[in-house]
């Protein structure tokens, strides 16, 4: 690297979430919503593509890790949604519990789902502040 190079951050790459099964994973995130972008099932690896971007949700196999479910503070990751309502109707259809109803925030509304593993995904919208929402 040389002096000049930024070090600034750029953006997001991919969000790593440690599973138990693969298989099992891949389908709940499936019913989600989630596309599957690349799957190596030799090496315990699923991308899923979030909206347009590159990068995605990675799943990843790891040894030891058990079903759980987070009665705890854990760390989430938000999804940007038009419609979270609509949304939390759509993952209850696909068979998907949510951890609560949709709950208002300050942009609009979110509702969070958790795999078998504990990890946490929420799709929030904006509804309440259109300006600041994606426009494709």
């Amino acid at each position: 690297m040389s002096d000049n190079q930024p070090v600034g951050l750029l953006g997001f790459d991919n969000v790593l979430f440690p599973v138990g099964d693969l298989g099992e994973a891949v389908g709940f995130y499936e019913r989600a919503g989630f596309p599957v972008a690349a799957r190596i099932d030799e090496l315990g690896l699923a991308i899923l593509k979030v909206g347009k971007e590159t990068p995605g949700l990675l799943l990843r196999v790891e040894d030891g890790i058990v079903p759980r479910t987070p009665p705890w503070p854990s760390p989430r990751i938000w999804l940007e949604v038009p419609d979270a309502r609509a949304k939390g109707q759509a993952l209850a259809a696909a068979g998907i519990p949510l951890l609560s109803e949709p709950f208002s925030v300050a942009t609009g509304w979110t509702v969070e789902i958790t795999d078998a593993w504990g990890n946490v995904v929420g799709f929030t919208d904006y509804l309440k502040r259109p300006e600041l929402a994606r426009t494709d």
